[in-house]
């Protein structure tokens, strides 16, 4: 009787251990959850809208447009083609994993909130996790649009590798500053846009 009763249960124990396994790993759930969560970033809807002010292009150089790329956005919605991006705009290139980015994103935060009705600060967060990128732009209240570059293609497109990169773009959409300078402080990104964009913003 007894091994009888045995026989009987052991599937039943095993049926139990099986779903305290299951529940222990990952949660399927948290998934989605951490998808759900709210971002931080703002849509990028607005990109193709030119901003108030579009002043000339200064000095002699004439730049170059933007390269024919489509990015996503971080916060989903229509992909962006960066030709269609309406300047004066101040692209920055980052990356959650890059000390220097994430010394200088408070600063570019700063410059969208200053400049608002001036100029575009987008961001573009390249070769990184989204996860990653999340929590920077929730742990530094970044709240300026951002594009998605996982595989680089900004980067290739202007043959640069490092990161934090910075374009200074004008009303015509063409590059007039490429900057690789480290990180920006808010002086530094002023006088760029002074000298680049033609625009006076407060430092």
């Amino acid at each position: 009787m007894k091994p009888r009763l045995a026989a009987l249960l052991v599937p039943v124990l095993l049926a139990l251990a099986g779903c305290t396994a299951t529940t222990g790993g990952e949660d399927p759930a948290a998934g989605p959850t951490r998808a759900a969560r709210p971002s931080p970033f703002a849509d990028c809807a607005t990109l193709t809208t030119a901003p108030g002010s579009t002043p000339a292009p200064t000095g002699s150089a004439a730049g170059s447009p933007l390269p024919e790329l489509v990015l996503s956005c971080f916060t989903g919605g229509a992909p962006v083609q960066l030709r269609d991006i309406h300047g004066p705009a101040v692209i920055n290139v980052w990356a959650s994993w890059c000390p220097p980015c994430r010394k200088e994103l408070p600063a570019f935060q700063r410059l969208s909130v200053r400049a608002a009705g001036q100029l575009q600060v987008i961001g573009v967060n390249s070769r990184d996790s989204r996860d990653g990128a999340q929590a920077i732009g929730e742990d530094f209240g970044i709240r300026f649009p951002v594009l998605f570059d996982q595989g680089e293609a900004l980067q290739r497109e202007l043959r640069r590798t490092a990161v934090p990169l910075t374009l200074l773009v004008d009303a015509q959409g063409r590059i007039r500053h490429t900057d690789t300078s480290g990180a920006l402080d808010d002086a530094r990104l002023a006088d760029l846009v002074r000298r680049h964009l033609g625009l006076v913003v407060p430092a």
